[in-house]
């Protein structure tokens, strides 16, 4: 029989940075190839220090140290297939550096927000997917990679089209959660996966352990209950950020909108992302032309061909204007428009309410320092209303007694002997892994 290891290259001791080679003989596939925020930080302050190439990366140790899989070395490609759990960047960024000959699969809804994601950002060194042709999959389907089986299931988390991973080696089944939890509006697509994955009588099980401290235990329900009390005793402008992939918030934010007589205005870059995955049967996306939604237009002189083509779409609404009618509007900005305010003026009694994890996570980058001066120079009390895109500690210990895998492998989180002693009495045993050493299952 051949020999199965697993070897982690990321989402050690960090939260993301996920980089998992699974080896089956001669067969290895990455399960997800994100950025390690965490390192990434330690030497460059985006947009004015940036990466020159993934070679640098390569030397200060942002990227493993691997052959024969980078576009930047001459090497046969040393790897057989990569997997993506969801688009967050934290899982997905640093597939631009991969060879172009190494297939990369993932969810349609994945494929659609990173491929939009990539039209509206400038190309830059760690962000480019020119030249990747994702092969795409939905729950369900039975994808063979040499002597190994991969069935992806979906999962309930912070954006749509995340996925866990049913994988069939020669030695055994191994179980990745990728990003999950219990508490959203679909918790259904966690329990298909726990289910199916508690079939499978798995020998290993790659879970996520990012909430282990600091928990709001809240629903995204709740989310919208809290946020509706807000607005409706808000008399002026209600300003608000949170992730442009996060639907789940805003379908709260828009539904929350149209009970308190307002419009929610977007960002352009959001508004675009709406488009594209307006065509997914499967994604109830609010629309953009029935006049619910307004798209935030920077007033400029120039605009890119796909702010044109997505200020065509709906109704726009500008700065100036926005300030003519505060007490009708949520207008969600993102921290990089903050000098917007200057022409908006808030109006006395208006409100920030910040709905993401503060003052950084996995999908956005806030400077929390500056975003304080800004509310405190214009009176905007702030808000945080938010749930987390991650599993409770409370459901994840049923989940793992639910699945029942022989040994456990904690990633994505900063508390793995937290984890491993409050998993203790379970009949799994926990491994906490070591960046770059592997684990045969």
């Amino acid at each position: 029989m051949m020999k199965t290891s697993i070897i982690f290259y990321g989402g050690i001791n960090e939260v993301g940075g996920n980089k998992i080679l699974i080896v089956d003989g001669d067969i290895k596939v990455l399960f997800d190839f994100g950025v390690s925020f965490m390192l990434r930080d330690k030497f460059y302050s985006a947009p004015f220090l940036s990466p020159k190439s993934g070679a640098d990366l390569v030397k200060l140790g942002i990227l493993p140290d691997l052959e024969g899989i980078y576009n930047f070395d001459d090497l046969k490609p040393s790897v057989d297939a990569v997997f993506l759990s969801h688009s967050h960047m934290d899982h997905s960024a640093h597939i631009s550096f991969l060879k172009k000959e190494i297939p990369i699969y993932c969810g349609e809804t994945t494929a659609t927000i990173l491929h939009a994601l990539s039209e509206v950002h400038p190309t830059n060194v760690e962000f480019n997917l020119q030249g990747i042709k994702f092969r795409t999959f939905r729950t369900g389907d039975k994808i063979k990679v040499g002597s190994i089986e991969v069935i992806p299931i979906h999962v309930d988390h912070s954006v749509p089209g995340s996925y866990g991973f049913i994988i069939h080696t020669s030695s055994g089944t191994i179980v990745y959660t990728g990003d999950f939890r219990r508490h959203g509006l679909k918790p259904e697509l966690t329990w298909d996966f726990l289910y199916t994955s508690a079939r499978e009588k798995p020998d290993a099980m790659i879970c996520e352990n990012t909430n282990m401290t600091e928990i709001e235990f809240s629903s995204e329900n709740e989310v919208m209950a809290k946020l509706n009390s807000l607005v409706r005793e808000t008399p002026k402008l209600v300003l608000t950020e949170f992730a442009y992939a996060d639907i789940d918030r805003l379908r709260s934010f828009h539904e929350v909108a149209l009970k308190n007589n307002r419009q929610l205005a977007i960002p352009l870059k959001q508004a675009y992302l709406l488009y594209k995955l307006s065509s997914d049967p499967h994604l109830t996306i609010p629309k953009l032309d029935d006049g619910s939604i307004l798209i935030f237009r920077k007033e400029k002189k120039k605009y890119f061909r796909w702010e044109q083509e997505v200020m065509n779409l709906g109704e726009s609404i500008s700065p100036t204007e926005v300030s003519k009618k505060q007490s009708r509007i949520i207008l969600s900005m993102s921290f990089f428009d903050l000098s917007w305010l200057v022409d908006i003026d808030p109006s006395p009694g208006s409100c920030y309410i910040l709905s993401a994890s503060e003052p950084f996570n996995e999908e956005m980058e806030i400077d929390f320092s500056r975003l304080l001066n800004w509310l405190e120079y214009y009176g905007l009390p702030q808000y945080h209303v938010h749930v987390s895109g991650h599993i409770m500690p409370i459901h994840l210990r049923e989940a793992i007694k639910m699945v029942n895998p022989r040994k456990i492998f904690p990633v994505h989180g900063v508390y793995p002997r937290l984890f491993s002693r409050f998993m203790g009495d379970l009949e799994s045993k926990v491994i906490v892994p070591e960046k770059g050493k592997a684990y045969e299952i």
